[in-house]
């Protein structure tokens, strides 16, 4: 049994469902994180996507201000920004003016991923390959702007100077194992839908650490995805919007919103065994409260990762927040040896 307390956290896509404007998306997102707060959750991140017209999250320091306004002791954070696609310093300048507004509750997790097509990564910023080289130039830059010293810099982000806003790697790879372990850095792998290298990664990530100013010892991450309802039989039916993305997603079909959740069929259970779709969703977590209890304690005493952060792809906004209370109830006992 794993002993010690494990963290747990939301991603949140902000995922539009058929028939939801973008506002009432970004309302619900409000309405999840209170109750996230109610349940025990330590912090809610938002993902960085572009184009993509089933997902909403494309501006995280917006999201994070919208949901931090209305709750008082939830972190918020990008999860994360996909650097390449930024300026370090406005970055710095943006993640800087949200510390001041909301003190010891915002993180930065930085990503070299596009979060989108080629096509859509070219408008977003020409010679985005060659800014993924300077991925950790760049980390570094903004680390920089964030310390005290670069005060007697020409070059400075006032706003930011000896702000407490902690800095998380993403990754999804080995590499980025390696370069959080080099920094001394938590690093958060997107476990969620990226499974083949994870457990090198973390193993990686682990043996390289190195102490820095930010961290004495190794943190991770890991992305889950949690389908919790009072049935497995439900929690199926559930997860069925999510499948149907998942297909849309890997066969490049776009789709315009998360469609209503319909019986889990004999075809659907077919389609979750295909190769592709079983590597992708390795780690969703689909049932009763029971069921998915039990599923977390073994991935915990596998991977022996410190805090789990949830994705709860639903069409009904009722529906993921009483899956998001069930997984507090859940990491409540778990963590208090129930």
């Amino acid at each position: 049994m794993n002993v010690k307390k494990i963290a747990y956290s939301i991603l949140e896509l902000a995922t539009v469902s058929k028939g939801n404007s973008i506002g009432e998306v970004f309302a619900n997102a409000v309405a999840l994180a209170q109750k996230a707060e109610a349940a025990g959750f330590k912090r809610m991140w938002f993902a960085e996507h572009h184009n993509m017209p089933a997902i909403a999250s494309s501006v995280p320091p917006i999201l994070m201000a919208h949901v931090a306004q209305a709750t008082s002791t939830l972190r918020v954070g990008s999860g994360g920004v996909m650097l390449p696609n930024h300026s370090p310093l406005i970055v710095a300048e943006q993640f800087g003016t949200l510390a001041h507004l909301f003190p010891n509750r915002i993180d930065l997790g930085l990503g070299r991923a596009p979060g989108t097509d080629p096509e859509t990564t070219r408008a977003i910023k020409p010679g985005f390959i060659e800014a993924t080289h300077s991925f950790p130039e760049d980390v570094d830059e903004i680390q920089t702007y964030f310390s005290k010293e670069n005060r007697a810099s020409k070059v400075r982000v006032t706003l930011a100077e000896g702000m407490d806003v902690p800095i998380f790697i993403l990754g999804s790879s080995t590499s980025s194992a390696h370069l959080a372990a080099q920094k001394g850095l938590p690093y958060a792998f997107a476990s969620h839908f990226s499974t083949l290298h994870f457990y090198d990664a973390i193993q990686i990530y682990r043996n390289q650490f190195k102490p820095s100013a930010s961290m004495q010892h190794p943190y991770i991450m890991a992305g889950i995805n949690v389908f919790v309802a009072d049935t497995d039989q439900e929690a199926e039916k559930l997860y069925t919007s999510n499948l149907r993305l998942v297909v849309n997603i890997l066969s490049g079909t776009s789709t315009p919103y998360i469609e209503e959740p319909t019986e889990m069929t004999s075809d659907l259970k077919e389609i979750m065994q295909h190769p592709r779709i079983h590597q992708m969703a390795r780690y969703s977590f689909i049932g009763s409260k029971e069921t998915v209890k039990k599923q977390i304690q073994a991935f915990l005493e596998d991977t022996q990762v410190d805090e789990l952060i949830s994705v709860t792809t639903m069409y009904n906004i009722a529906d993921r927040i009483k899956s998001i209370q069930l997984f507090g109830e859940i990491m409540t006992e778990i963590n208090t040896g129930r």
